[in-house]
């Protein structure tokens, strides 16, 4: 008999599938209780490494502003060409724990913080410019299937590919990932997104939406199955050995920093929703315009005080600089944080790798790593407001311009259209070339390869959606594995003798 879903409390739960919202496009409530305990408890899953993102690899560097992009912010990093700042970033695997290899086929992380004269600017994306999944609360559920199950201490295909197939919005990011882009050769030949919509507005009080784009100075380069695993074979740490090495030896790697740019207005008139997380936005209706450089040129010094000890948000922003409905970056703006909280401690943002270099002034009290003094500006100003006219007060002048907002409060279920097939579509039919798609279907066809049938088909119907070729040429991939008429290279990190169920 089928249990119903309760809260920890026992209360039952009408929706485990959407955020509740203000209208289709959000903003997501706070009121969604639900949601934010999903989110903490995964954030209490595991200690001390970070639940997801924990193989990771970082350095230090500056950021310079090469374009003049104050018609579209107010932030003073941005006030004028040739503004310079500190920069400290960390790129990682998604799903590996600490000890995985560095060369496995996954997303990598892409993470930067600024340390502005105004506060610290964390853009924390990946190497992709979408993601899996659009609503923060299926992020548990999702990160689950690419961590081990709880019987078998193994990576489970089989949960990977039943999720995905129930959550088509996914195929996107699947393709991607099962793509010749699935293997990074290192860091410093990927690009970054910061994947969300964002949004700036100027002096003026304008808003527009944006998105990051960090673009490679190097060239882009991967791996295919095979050559990865030789190279796991011979070192687990390529991708650290290579960007340590690059650095001490002077061979500095840099990213320009660019933006898409739309009206607030606009985002009303599209054919999809700019918001999605699972989409990108049109090059030839927003070009990239250039913001500035990276330059990485400083290994740490001590690579766990700057890299592990390094905590990145989304809610790390600064005035000129705000979000946006996308439901995923709504759950983020506090997941984060409280996984910083819980893993680093209470006061993690006061650790060299994140204290800003900008002045701090707030009433945060005691509690565990209160190794600073009183922050508030004055010694009997621990509460606000109150009488002391040097302590810290709020400055209306950084207020963000209104949001406009409507629609009723409920849980909008994404309909099954073909919204979500068509941007993959274009990335098969029109981007990939003849060999890209042929590399895409074996390397799928080798990651399903433990899969159940059930699950198979299930997935087959979604690639069919997509593009019939599609389906058809990972079956046929599929086909020739089984028969060995090629070899077989592990897609994901597990192998033909993963179990695919170990209970009824």
């Amino acid at each position: 008999m089928t249990k119903r879903l309760t809260t920890s409390a026992g209360a039952p739960v009408p929706s485990n599938n959407t955020s509740a919202t203000a209208g289709p496009r959000g903003p997501v409530l706070l009121e969604d209780y639900q949601l934010i305990e999903k989110l903490a408890h995964q954030n209490r899953e595991r200690i001390p490494e970070r639940v997801v993102h924990a193989k990771g690899w970082g350095a230090q560097g500056t950021f310079t502003v090469t374009h003049d992009i104050s018609r579209y912010t107010c932030a003073s990093l941005f006030s004028k060409v040739g503004t310079t700042c500190e920069i400290l970033s960390r790129w990682s695997t998604v799903a590996g724990e600490l000890g995985a290899a560095d060369a496995e086929r996954d997303v990598r992380g892409f993470s930067v913080k600024f340390y502005t004269e105004e506060g610290n600017w964390d853009v924390v994306g990946n190497n992709t410019p979408i993601f899996f999944i659009r609503d923060a609360y299926k992020f548990p559920d999702f990160i689950r299937t690419q961590k081990r199950h709880p019987k078998t201490n193994l990576r489970s295909p089989e949960a990977m590919f039943d999720f995905w197939a129930a959550q088509p919005e996914s195929v996107h990011q699947v393709t991607i990932l099962m793509s010749d882009r699935g293997i990074p050769v290192n860091p410093m030949h990927m690009h970054g997104y910061g994947s969300h919509t964002y949004s700036m507005w100027n002096a003026a009080g304008e808003r527009h939406w944006v998105k990051f784009h960090f673009r490679c100075q190097q060239p882009i380069r991967n791996y295919t199955n095979e050559q990865a695993e030789e190279l796991i074979g011979k070192t687990r740490e390529s991708y650290q050995e290579d960007l340590y090495n690059a650095i001490d030896e002077g061979r500095f790697p840099k990213w320009e920093l660019n933006i898409q740019v739309m009206p607030e207005a606009q985002a009303e008139t599209l054919d999809f929703n700019p918001f999605d997380l699972t989409k990108v936005w049109p090059h030839d209706q927003f070009p990239l315009i250039p913001v500035g450089m990276l330059e990485f040129n400083r290994n740490p010094d001590n690579y766990w005080q700057f890299v592990e000890n390094a905590a990145y948000s989304p809610s790390n922003k600064i005035p000129g600089i705000g979000f946006s409905p996308d439901k995923m970056l709504q759950g983020r703006i506090f997941a984060y944080a409280d996984a910083h909280r819980y893993r680093l401690g209470t006061h993690y943002e006061a650790l060299p790798a994140n204290a800003p270099k900008a002045p701090v002034h707030h009433y945060h009290k005691d509690g565990s790593m209160r190794f600073f003094p009183q922050v508030t500006g004055h010694p009997d100003a621990y509460y606000e407001p109150n009488q002391y006219e040097e302590s810290a007060k709020a400055d209306p002048s950084v207020m963000e311009p209104p949001l406009r907002i409507s629609g009723d409060a409920d849980r909008y279920v994404q309909e099954d259209k073909d919204a979500d097939y068509v941007q993959p579509r274009a990335l098969y039919a029109e981007v990939l070339d003849d060999g890209g798609r042929k590399r895409l279907h074996l390397n799928m066809a080798r990651a399903m390869s433990p899969c159940s049938d059930s699950v198979k088909e299930r997935w087959y119907a979604v690639l069919r959606r997509v593009h019939p070729e599609y389906e058809a040429g990972v079956r046929k991939a599929a086909e020739d594995l089984k028969s060995g008429t090629i070899d077989d290279y592990p897609g994901i990190p597990v192998t033909s003798d993963t179990p695919v169920r170990v209970a009824e």
